[in-house]
């Protein structure tokens, strides 16, 4: 494994003002892997969704006791899940991690790969059957194994901090959209929340150099009055959002995992969802295979990550696409669709099971406590 930030530095990747919201599936797939016990006591379940349009008479709300679960999810502060995974890796007897480190080139061998890494105590070179990118939005393996992207700039900027708001959260997480991008709040613990505030790109400088107060009453004005009066807002983190899809998930003893597979809009919180069933796929796939980059056996990870891949990011870009398009046209036929979603209970089961991440043939992993 090479990272290039040390462990336990503050400026991990993963330490940042984020708040994930981890979905059931990926909760189970957590605990299955040994991580989920580091990170438990800093989790916060969500018990129930409230999903709502500005100015438009539908909604959707659902209900983990309606659902026949403790849980929808969970909101984690994305720090403390880059603990919990570090002091998870500190646990594991037969990983070699190099970090910090740098890959800085790879050669294709007949059986492989083999990959120039720049350390601190020099450069070495290392041979693998399989080469696995996990390298982020920008891959750098992505583009050195052949892979092209698609690439959509949404042209908005995501703002996200924590907020304290007037009445208790009670568990429940919020999204609402408008024609300027969506906003979420999201349930943490001591009552408080993590804001997701979404504004169109042009606005993102002035948003930034908003004072608290100003920014709470952007936030207060986006979100409504659902919890009350939101105050003591904290250290704010903008976030230019992206859509990038690799064309292929694999190359000859290679594969792509997490964002350097695929980026979605963050709207229903699904890209770190949806790349842990991506690694634990193919961790289910490679366990004890005689040769882990065999081409029958990537072509098997691509066939199984294909249903959900494809309908999470389809999902993802069709809501922010059509829930956020200005067109009062189309505002009745939003607010049915909702209360369709709301009302008939075949529908809203299935949305509840896609959006617990149970999708397409999931990795083994995540079914131990499927409901």
């Amino acid at each position: 494994m090479v990272e290039a930030v040390a462990p336990r530095v503050g400026e991990q990747p993963s330490y940042d003002e984020r708040n994930l919201a981890l979905a059931r599936a990926t909760v189970n797939g957590l605990a299955a892997i040994g991580v989920w016990p580091h990170a438990v006591a800093q989790a916060t379940p969500i018990r129930h969704i409230h999903v709502t349009r500005a100015g438009e008479f539908g909604s959707v709300q659902m209900d983990a006791a309606r659902q026949g679960v403790d849980a929808l999810g969970w909101t984690l502060p994305a720090r403390e899940l880059g603990a919990a995974l570090l002091r998870r890796l500190d646990e594991c007897t037969r990983l070699r991690r190099l970090a910090p480190a740098r890959l800085e080139a790879l050669e294709p061998l007949p059986t492989g790969w083999r990959a120039r890494i720049r350390t601190a105590e020099g450069t070495v070179e290392v041979d693998t059957p399989l080469l696995v990118g996990a390298d982020g939005t920008a891959s750098f393996v992505r583009e050195r194994v052949g892979i092209s992207a698609e690439h959509y700039d949404y042209q908005q900027t995501l703002f996200v901090c924590t907020v304290t708001p007037e009445r208790d959260h009670v568990h429940r997480a919020y999204e609402r959209f408008a024609d300027n991008g969506p906003v979420a709040l999201l349930p943490l613990a001591g009552r408080r929340c993590g804001l997701v505030l979404t504004v169109p790109r042009e606005e993102a400088d002035a948003v930034a150099a908003l004072d608290d107060d100003g920014f709470i009453a952007l936030a207060q004005e986006r979100f409504g009055w659902r919890l009350g009066r939101l105050s003591r807002p904290g250290r704010r983190h903008p976030y230019a959002i992206q859509r990038v899809a690799a064309r292929e998930l694999v190359a000859p003893r290679a594969v792509l995992v997490g964002n350097a597979a695929q980026t979605v809009h963050p709207i229903g919180a699904q890209g770190f969802n949806l790349g842990l069933r991506d690694a634990l796929t193919l961790a289910e796939l490679i366990a004890g295979a005689a040769d882990p980059g065999a081409e029958a056996l990537l072509a098997t990870y691509a066939a199984r990550r294909a249903a959900d891949r494809d309908g999470t990011m389809a999902m993802s870009h069709g809501l922010v696409r059509l829930a956020c398009l200005p067109q009062p046209l189309l505002g009745p036929l939003r607010s049915i669709a909702m209360l369709a979603c709301d009302r008939v209970p075949p529908l809203q089961r299935l949305l509840a099971r896609r959006g617990m991440g149970f999708r397409g043939e999931p990795p083994r992993a995540v079914l131990e406590r499927l409901p």
